[in-house]
Order: C-alpha cells, then sequence, then structure tokens
C-alpha cells in the first residue's frame, strides 16, 4: 500500500539506482553527445538548489504524522486525511530519490549525488520511525468497521486495495514499538548491497589482460561484455580468465557482502514471523511460494529442451567441446548486423504496431522528447533500466546503446516498462498505480517477442534469419532458464542460511558451481564449465533484491502466452492486455494476469514456453540441415 509502506517504497528506489557498474567503454564524453540523446532531468527539478529546496519542504512536513496518532479508528474523516497525507509525501520522496538516483547513475564517480541519496535515506528512515504507528493502530480494527469508513467516505476507495491487503497481512504486523524499530533498521539494512555497489563500482581493481593481437586492455564489466561476445574464441578465453580469477581475488570479502544481505533477510523474516526468507518475500504481494517452486522444478525436468539449445549452439560453432565461455560468441560467421539508434526507433515504432496508435504515439513521445538518455559516457552506469516513479510527468529509460541488435532489443524491452509505468500513472489514482514486481517483466519482455517476430519475418537471408533466431533463442537461456539458475541459488543459499549452516566466499562458490554443472550438462560433456566459472555469483547484483529473478523466468512464459493470443488477431486479447498494462497495483499480480488471460499457478504458461522454444529449435535446424 503506497500510502503507508512509503518507507519501503522509497528506499526501494535508492536501492535500484545504487546498483550501478561503472561504463568504462565508451567512445565519447558526455560533453560530446548532442542534447537529444540525453535526460532533461529538468523536467523533475530546473537545479539542485530548486532539489534542496523541495527537500526542505518535505522535512518540514514529517513531523505532522505526530497530529494523526490515537485518531485513525476513530472517523473515516480521521482514516482519510492520514493516508492522504502519507500518499502526498510518498509522491515527492519519489521525485527526490530518483532526481537524485539518476543524477548518479549518469556518473558513478560524482560522490555529490550519492551524498544526496543518503540524505535521504536517513530523513525517511526516521520518519518510517515516527510514522511507524499507522498500521499497527488500524490493525486494532476490526475489518468491518474499516469497511464501514469506506462506504462512508468514497475517497476511500482508492486505499481499499492496501487496507484490504494490511488486513490479510495482520498476523506478520508488529506492535507499534516493535514496527519502530523495523523501521529505523533501514538505516542498516540496506549495508551489504551499498557496500556491494561502491565496490564493485569504484575501489575493486580491474585486471589487465594481453589480447592474441599484442593489445593490452583493462577489463571492467564492459570490457567483460564486449570481448565474452567476440568472435575470436582465444581473446574470450583470456579475458574470462583474467575477469574471474580476479574476482576470486576477493572471495571472502564478496561472501561476506552476500551473507550479510542474507542476514538481513533472515531478520526481517524471523521477525514478522514468515516461515521463510522465500515466504517472507512472497506473501506480502500474495503470491504463493508453490509459484517459485514450481518455476525451479518445471526448469530442471526441462533440461532436455535447454542441452538442445546448447547442442545446436555447438553445432553451429563448428567446436569440438562447447565450453562456458562461448554462450555469448556469435554462431553465424560474418553476419554482425549494425543498428544506429535512429534505425532501432524506426523498427520498434513498426514492430510495436499491433498494440495501437495510443500506444505507438506514447513511444515516439518517449523518443523525441528527451525521455531516454542513449549513448555509454565515462562513468555512466551500465546495462540499462527504466524508472515509473515520477506520477505526474513521465518515465524515464537509461540506455547504453552501442549499435548491436542486442540494443534494438533492449530498448524495445525498456519501452515496455516504459508504457506500462505511463498508462498505470494516467489511469490510476496514485496509491493504486504503483505495480507489483511480479508483473513488471510482462510488459518488457511482450514487447521483445513482438520485435523478434517482427524482425524474423522481414528477413530472407538464412544467414541473418539464423542469427536472429538464436538471437531469440538466447533469450530463453538468458531470461527462463539463466535467471532460474539464479533464482535456485538465491533459495539454496538462504535455505542454507535458515538451516544454520556457515555461508563463506567457498561456499557460496560450491553451491553456485553444482547448480551450473547441472543446468548446463557439464558432467554429460554438453557443455563444459571451467572452474572459474564459480566466481559468478559475485558478478549478480539481483541476488540483493530480495527473491527478484525468478519474476523474470515468470513474466516471460506470461509474455509468451499473451503475445501468441494478440499477434493471432484477437481483438478482445488486445484489449485485456492493454487493460492489464493500465491496472497498475489495482489488484494482485496473480489476479491480474488471470484477467489478462493467463494463470500463473498453472503450467500452462510453462508449457507454451518450451512449446515456443523447440519451434525456433526446428526452424534453426531445418535451415542448417539445408545448408
Amino acid at each position: 500500500m503506497k500510502s503507508v509502506k512509503i518507507v519501503t517504497k522509497v528506499l526501494l528506489i535508492a536501492v535500484f539506482s545504487m546498483f550501478a557498474t561503472m561504463n568504462s567503454f565508451s567512445q565519447k564524453t558526455r560533453e560530446e553527445i548532442a542534447e537529444k540523446y540525453k535526460w532533461d532531468l529538468s523536467d523533475l527539478f530546473e537545479s539542485e538548489e530548486s532539489w534542496r529546496t523541495a527537500k526542505d519542504d518535505i522535512s518540514a512536513k514529517l513531523n505532522e504524522v505526530e497530529q494523526f496518532k490515537g485518531t485513525l479508528t476513530q472517523s473515516a474523516d480521521n482514516l482519510l486525511k492520514c493516508l492522504e497525507y502519507n500518499a502526498s509525501i510518498s509522491k515527492e520522496a519519489s521525485k527526490l530519490y530518483i532526481y537524485a538516483g539518476m543524477n548518479s547513475d549518469l556518473d558513478t564517480r560524482v560522490m555529490g549525488f550519492t551524498g544526496m541519496k543518503q540524505e535521504l535515506q536517513q530523513l525517511f528512515s526516521n520518519f518510517g520511525a515516527a510514522a511507524a504507528f499507522i498500521e499497527p493502530e488500524i490493525l486494532t480494527a476490526e475489518w468491518d468497521v474499516i469497511e464501514g469508513f469506506i462506504k462512508e467516505e468514497p475517497k476511500l476507495e482508492v486505499y481499499r486495495m492496501g487496507l484490504e491487503n494490511m488486513f490479510r497481512t495482520k498476523k506478520h504486523t508488529l506492535s507499534e514499538a516493535e514496527e519502530r524499530i523495523m523501521a529505523l533498521s533501514g538505516m542498516i539494512a540496506g549495508t551489504p548491497q551499498s557496500v556491494y555497489g561502491t565496490f564493485s563500482n569504484a575501489e575493486m581493481p580491474k585486471p589487465k589482460a594481453t589480447l592474441s593481437n599484442g593489445e593490452e586492455i583493462e577489463i571492467g564489466s564492459s570490457e567483460y561484455s564486449k570481448y565474452r561476445a567476440s568472435a575470436n574464441r582465444a581473446d574470450r578465453e583470456i579475458v574470462f580468465d583474467a575477469y574471474w580469477n580476479n574476482y576470486a581475488k576477493f572471495k571472502a570479502s564478496f561472501g561476506e557482502m552476500l551473507y550479510g544481505n542474507v542476514k538481513k533477510d533472515m531478520f526481517r523474516s524471523k521477525a514478522r514471523h514468515y516461515a521463510s526468507s522465500l515466504e517472507a518475500a512472497l506473501y506480502p504481494n500474495n503470491i504463493p511460494t508453490d509459484v517459485y517452486h514450481s518455476l525451479v522444478e518445471n526448469v530442471n525436468k526441462n533440461l532436455p529442451a535447454f542441452h538442445r539449445y546448447l547442442k545446436i549452439k555447438k553445432r553451429m560453432m563448428g567446436v569440438d567441446t562447447l565450453r562456458y565461455l562461448d554462450l555469448y560468441a556469435p554462431v553465424v560467421k560474418d553476419v554482425e548486423e549494425k543498428y544506429t539508434y535512429e534505425d532501432a526507433s524506426e523498427i520498434i515504432l513498426e514492430a510495436l504496431k499491433p498494440l495501437g496508435d495510443e500506444y505507438i504515439s506514447v513511444i515516439k513521445e518517449a523518443i523525441d522528447s528527451r525521455w531516454i538518455d542513449v549513448y555509454p559516457t565515462p562513468g555512466k552506469r551500465s546495462g540499462a533500466y527504466s524508472n515509473g516513479s515520477y506520477y505526474d510527468g513521465h518515465p524515464f529509460i537509461l540506455l547504453n546503446y552501442t549499435d548491436l541488435y542486442d540494443d534494438v532489443s533492449t530498448m524495445a524491452h525498456e519501452l515496455g516498462h516504459t508504457m506500462q509505468s505511463y498508462l498505470s500513472n494516467k489511469a490510476q489514482p496514485y496509491p493504486l498505480a504503483d505495480y507489483e514486481i511480479f508483473v513488471a517483466e510482462v510488459a518488457s519482455t511482450f514487447n521483445e517477442v513482438l520485435l523478434f517476430n517482427y524482425m524474423i519475418d522481414k528477413v530472407e537471408d538464412d544467414d541473418v534469419k539464423l542469427s536472429l533466431l538464436m538471437n531469440w533463442l538466447d533469450r530463453f537461456k538468458g531470461t527462463l532458464f539463466r535467471q532460474t539458475q539464479f533464482a535456485e541459488f538465491e533459495l539454496k543459499i538462504h535455505e542454507a542460511a535458515e538451516a544454520g549452516k556457515p555461508l563463506t566466499g567457498d561456499t557460496f562458490s560450491e553451491m553456485y558451481t553444482e547448480i551450473v554443472n547441472a543446468y548446463y550438462g557439464h558432467d554429460d560433456g554438453i557443455c563444459y564449465v571451467d572452474d572459474y566459472i564459480n566466481m559468478e555469483w559475485a558478478f549478480i547484483p539481483h541476488f540483493y533484491y530480495n527473491f527478484y529473478v525468478y519474476q523474470y523466468s515468470t513474466s516471460f512464459t506470461a509474455s509468451i502466452s499473451l503475445a501468441e493470443k494478440v499477434m493471432g488477431g484477437d481483438k478482445a486479447a488486445l484489449e485485456n492486455y492493454l487493460t492489464f498494462l493500465k491496472a497498475g497495483g489495482s489488484d494482485y499480480p496473480i489476479e491480474l494476469l488471470k484477467s489478462a488471460g493467463v494463470d500463473m499457478t498453472s503450467s500452462d504458461p510453462f508449457e507454451k514456453t518450451i512449446s515456443a522454444m523447440n519451434k525456433v529449435m526446428d526452424e534453426i535446424e531445418k535451415i542448417l540441415d539445408k545448408k
């Protein structure tokens, strides 16, 4: 519930902004890039001075929360005033956070914006402690009293969803004094991921290596991403060896960081009387833990389909032994299609036309009106994201565009997030606009499905078609199997800690190796996993996101199911999907997806996804046999 869970929400925004990996592989400084390719953050605040004025204004309002204490169950009017006050604080706080966070992401070396985020974390942690009475006080009433208030005061209707969920989770809500302590713990709860972010971004030394042509390079995350996709296997081996063995030098430190985060999750789980950290993460959004366990079980049962993909990759690469370091390399020789940002924009606008004129017009506005920060620059965080937290304005997208097809796909992906945020913010009142993470990846991967189908229909050359088919198949690998591999690891490390087992860098590596070897068929000779890959767990920032990664996989399966219906010309399916995008948090995630046409508590979405994957592999093998 946005109005009451303000501290959790604004700190979450900060956490996602803090996971920045410095992007050192860039060709231009920020000053050299045209304005049209850069964010216009003046939509948020004209300057840092205006940000500070807004921060001072909201600081002055925070003490007002005390006036509501002891009044919340006395009348509908009292309850409404408190919830509206909290909603207004949440909205203003979000705006402050994203301005500081996104400025920081443009150059992670600038500590001023990091300091601004820390100021807000301290401020709202204290506010959370002061406001800790709200939920326990509301829960002293019976639900029929609160429901009576809602019937009496229509303006309370927008808070019904949050209030109902509050009573559903009542057994996990603590006393006022305990809730105050939980709120104050927020000041230290983020330490593991903060240390991880700072060390990974700025302080971990980068190894140097000499490539096969004699060139000496320094290997950061961007160089690793570049060279793992190199067609030169010798260079891949050099870079993999240097990069992962450098991580191994800091195994103990990375182990302490991740264990610190696991302990934080355990503390919150036990303090709120959940059976496990997994239940604590899923229960507030009414997602059965069976959904998580079923995903892991279904993926393990269908590893033969994944192994088929690996065998196809081996065949196309013409290698005697497929190695882990081959997984990102091109499989079709002499096919390296380049797409300028303008090309990508035109392709995406065409590919997404099945979603209608309104959808396309907003996409065009995002491209034309500087909602997108396009190119990599020194110090800019790597990767990509869409931030839709600016309710009264528009979402912002961060890219690191380098003219590859993957960049086109990433842009379509992030525009899916942007459209869900934009449409939800326009259609829903503020307390109901924010959608849960479980459905957050549906819109993004849906766009990727449309892009793939558009591209494959336009291509006639077999080599280009093979390249696109393998790129799409790589999405199944990366989104369904790899993310579930991460989810299984995350589950097992929490289960081990909850069973009282010690967790160190060594034990993390042992557990990770066991899972990776099983997924990639190492012992069966399907894909050879080098020993140094046992450090890959230290590379994944999502392990600090509290059971986040499984939702990439579940969203992917949901997207495949929904997109098939829309691409088949089912007008009702399209209307249901657009309604889903506009729904925000007006219902629980599982129910929203059911309304859109997919039941995530059944195995049907997963089965359709594996079927779609096999069809792609059939098409690839048909072309290979012909060649």
